[in-house]
C-alpha cells in the first residue's frame, strides 16, 4: 500500500512533491473541524498527518489515533499535546530555524509601524483627509534611543536585538519570563557589552517597547495581563509576534482604550482568527494576520522540512527535526 499522508491544508512546493514521491497524499479541500480531524486520524487510513497551528491535536484525539506521526507545519507546537503523543508512541516534528529573520523583520516592522502611526497615516491618505504637510500632523515617537525590552532570548529575540541595535535602540532582555536565569558573557556572544539582562519586573517597567519572544507554555499563558499592563510606562507599546494567548487580549483592549499604554503591534491573537471585542476599532494598533513567516522562501523551506519529517516518520527513520525525540532515544 505504501506510505499514506494526510495534509490538513495544502502546503507549498516542494513539500507536496516530496510527499507524493514517497507515497499517497490526501489534501483536504478545506481545514477540518476537530471531529472531522479526529475521525480521520483514527480511521487507520493514514500513517502521518501534516498539521497547521489551528489543528488541535490533543490527548483524546491521540488516544484514538492510528498514526505513526504528526508533522507540524510550524516552529511552535502548542497545538499538539506532545507528552500524550509520546505516551501513544506517536512522533511529533516541527520546522525550526527557518523563520528567525523573517519574524524578526516583522517584529521590527511592528515597532516602527506603531511608533510612527503607519496605519493611521495610511488611512488618512486613502480616505482623502490628507490636506498637505502640517507641523503637528500624526506626530509619532522616536525609535532611536528608546528602550526595547525583549521577553525571551531565543533566536528570534536575538535577531530582533540585532536589528534594534542598528536603529540605535537601548536593548534589555529577560531570558525566561516570568522566571529568570543568568546569562553569561559567552552565551551573549556578539551582544556582550551591547545589551543588558534585566529581571521581568524591570523589563516591564523600563521598556518603551516590550516585545514578546517566549513559547506558549502554561507559565507564559497570559504572561501579559492587566497587572503587567498597568506596570508598563503610559507611553509604552506592546509587540507580539510569538503566540496570541501570551497576552490577555481583553485586558489589552481595556488598557489601550484607557491610555494605560500607548499602543500595540500584534501579528498573533489569543483566539485566532477572532479578535477580542473592540480591538479592531482601536486606532493605536497595528494588526497583522499572523504573517511573521510569510515570505516565499521561508514558507517553501518550512514545507520541505515538514515533508521530510513526515516521510521519515512513515518510513520509521529518525526525524530531521523531532519534538519528542527523548521518547524514541
Amino acid at each position: 500500500m505504501g506510505n499514506r499522508f494526510l495534509v490538513t491544508t495544502a502546503i507549498p512546493d516542494p513539500g507536496l512533491k516530496l510527499l507524493s514521491d514517497a507515497g499517497q497524499v490526501t489534501v483536504l479541500p478545506e481545514p477540518p473541524d476537530y471531529p472531522t480531524l479526529a475521525g480521520l486520524c483514527s480511521s487507520g487510513d493514514f500513517d502521518v498527518v501534516l498539521t497547521q497551528l489551528r489543528d488541535v491535536i490533543d490527548a483524546p484525539l491521540l488516544a484514538r489515533a492510528q498514526l505513526r506521526g504528526v508533522s507540524n507545519y510550524a516552529v511552535g507546537y502548542n497545538n499538539i499535546d506532545v507528552a500524550a503523543a509520546a505516551r501513544c508512541g506517536i512522533q511529533v516534528g516541527n520546522t525550526p530555524g527557518v523563520l528567525t529573520d523573517a519574524t524578526a523583520d516583522v517584529a521590527m516592522l511592528l515597532i516602527l509601524g506603531t511608533a510612527r502611526r503607519v496605519v493611521e497615516s495610511d488611512n488618512l491618505v486613502r480616505t482623502g483627509q490628507f490636506r498637505g504637510w502640517e507641523p503637528e500632523l500624526l506626530l509619532g515617537r522616536d525609535v532611536s534611543g528608546a528602550v526595547l525590552g525583549l521577553a525571551g532570548f531565543g533566536r528570534i529575540a536575538r535577531a530582533t536585538a540585532r536589528r534594534a541595535l542598528g536603529f540605535g535602540m537601548d536593548v534589555l532582555f529577560a531570558p525566561r519570563p516570568p522566571g529568570d536565569r543568568p546569562v553569561g558573557e559567552e552565551e551573549l556572544g556578539e551582544f556582550a557589552g551591547k545589551i543588558r539582562q534585566a529581571g521581568w519586573d524591570e523589563l516591564v517597567e523600563r521598556s518603551d517597547f516590550l516585545s514578546l519572544h517566549v513559547p506558549l507554555v502554561e507559565e507564559t499563558r497570559h504572561l501579559v495581563d492587566a497587572h503587567v499592563l498597568h506596570r508598563m510606562k503610559p507611553g509604552a507599546i506592546l509587540i507580539n509576534t510569538a503566540r496570541g494567548p501570551i497576552v490577555n487580549e481583553a485586558d489589552l483592549v481595556d488598557a489601550l482604550r484607557e491610555g494605560v499604554i500607548a499602543g500595540a503591534g500584534l501579528d498573533v491573537f489569543e483566539d485566532e482568527p477572532r479578535l477580542a471585542s473592540g480591538l479592531a476599532a482601536l486606532p493605536n494598533t497595528v494588526l497583522l494576520p499572523h504573517v511573521g513567516s510569510a515570505t516565499v522562501a521561508v514558507r517553501r523551506e518550512m514545507a520541505r522540512l515538514c515533508a521530510l519529517n513526515a516521510v521519515a516518520m512513515a518510513e520509521g527513520r529518525t526525524l530531521p527535526h523531532p519534538v519528542n525525540l527523548p521518547a524514541w532515544s
